[in-house]
């Protein structure tokens, strides 16, 4: 199995198991870190734990609502007991059906993706920061989205939830590193996975209309996010990294000729 800096550290991957979630869980396990998969779910974040197990790796799969701090809490506290430390997080979870304009939106449902989006960033950030703290040391990835800037129809849960991440990174930048947590967004664009059949489906706004073709795949964003996580990233902190110009493809060593990175990318 092959190793870098990387190697050795203990990851919390939220919304695993599926797309950028399992992508990024599969990326750092194969270099050498073990991971906490977490989702709603445990049964397909088991089958990826079991993966991982066999092919070499340290896994363990929790039943996780980021929605609910207690649960969040927990995978942090099994994370320490299970691997004795915690050193990245990667609030990954999110949501983004129902998509409607506001008029047309369901009250609750609309309160459901804002919890996932915003309120799991902080519980998870919450939850991990006072172990982080007292090691020194740790880093927390929050994937972001070109929607925490840009308006667009039908995703006013999305877009507002995703600008409440972008504030919710700066601040946890501010407040923490000078204790040796490094807080980043990453904005992959539009990236190859379950939400983008929803978005096409839905027909509305321009991502909608994207052809599937110009996704990048979930991998990409998953070698930006343990590139995030080195040292070669320090000088991030605090910031929203892209993966939708050719600087921050370069950076990640993903080269010029990447497909899925044009100006239409929003996700």
């Amino acid at each position: 199995m092959p190793t870098d800096e990387l190697s050795g550290k203990v990851a919390i991957v939220t919304g695993a198991s599926r797309g950028i979630g399992a992508a990024v869980a599969r990326e750092l396990a194969g270099r050498n870190v073990a991971v906490v998969l977490c989702a709603r779910s445990k049964a397909e974040t088991g089958r990826l734990a079991e993966e991982l197990r066999q092919a070499g790796g340290k896994a363990l799969a929790l039943a996780c609502d980021v929605g609910v701090y207690a649960d969040i809490a927990n995978a942090v506290a099994r994370c320490k007991s299970e691997f004795g430390r915690l050193d990245i997080l990667v609030n990954n979870a999110g949501m983004i059906e129902p998509i409607a304009r506001i008029a047309d939106s369901e009250p609750e449902q609309w309160s459901r993706v804002v919890e996932v989006n915003y309120k799991g960033v902080y519980f998870g950030m919450r939850a991990a920061i006072p172990v982080m703290e007292r090691q020194g040391t740790g880093v927390i990835v929050n994937i972001s989205s070109g929607a925490a800037t840009s308006a667009l129809e039908g995703w006013s849960h999305y877009c507002s939830s995703k600008a409440a991440v972008l504030m919710l990174t700066r601040c946890a930048d501010k407040e923490y590193r000078g204790r040796g947590i490094r807080v980043v967004g990453l904005s992959p664009g539009t990236v190859a996975t379950d939400m983008q059949v929803a978005i096409k489906a839905s027909g509305i706004n321009p991502v909608s209309q994207l052809d599937p073709s110009v996704h990048i795949p979930p991998q990409w964003a998953a070698r930006a996010v343990a590139w995030l996580c080195t040292a070669a990233a320090a000088d991030l902190a605090g910031t929203d990294f892209s993966l939708k110009d050719e600087a921050g493809r370069k950076r990640v060593g993903l080269g010029r000729n990447v497909a899925g990175t044009g100006t239409a990318n929003s996700v």
